[in-house]
């Protein structure tokens, strides 16, 4: 038997993201390799690859973020554990989403605000003129889909009544 539909959506966003960070990847080692050949073969550095690499980079860690958060590939320290038992976990696991959720959702109304104005305002890099309100955009949309895997994830532990 399948899931909640929701759970389904969520799951494909998140695989749909983490398609588009590989790509980002892709792209962001082909942008490099093409810059080091020109600067060290050419002796020709490319205008503003500097810029695009730090953009790329900020967009690829964004919207892996849910795809890290749902398959559990955040760092965990379980040093506790033992001490805390099954129910001390349980607790630790709600606690950490919980939190988490807060802290994400006040991030993504940040950075949808900032995205807002950047759009608004014309705001573009310095030396390419690259727009910036897609890569607030980008944060929101990652962190915002993070928050949604750890509600799931919180729902789930909830409706088994025990840690992970």
């Amino acid at each position: 038997m399948e899931g909640p539909f929701w759970l389904g959506a969520i799951d494909r966003a998140n695989r749909l993201l983490a398609g588009l960070a590989a790509a980002i990847l892709v792209a962001l080692v082909a942008i490099v390799f093409a810059g080091v050949v020109s600067r060290y073969l050419l002796g020709r550095p490319l205008l503003g690859l500097n810029e695009v690499v730090q953009l790329t980079a900020v967009a690829l860690v964004m919207l892996g973020l849910p795809h890290c958060t749902g398959s559990g590939g955040h760092v965990t320290v379980d040093v506790l554990d033992g001490a805390i038992g099954r129910i001390g976990r349980f607790l630790g696991d709600l606690l950490s989403r919980a939190v988490s959720i807060l802290v994400l959702s006040a991030l993504v109304r940040r950075a949808i605000t900032k995205a807002l104005e950047a759009h608004e305002f014309g705001d573009v890099t310095n030396m390419l003129s690259l727009p910036l309100w897609p890569f607030y955009a980008a944060i929101a949309l990652g962190m915002a889909l993070s928050a949604l895997v750890l509600a799931a994830q919180l729902v789930a532990i909830l409706m088994r009544g025990r840690a992970a």
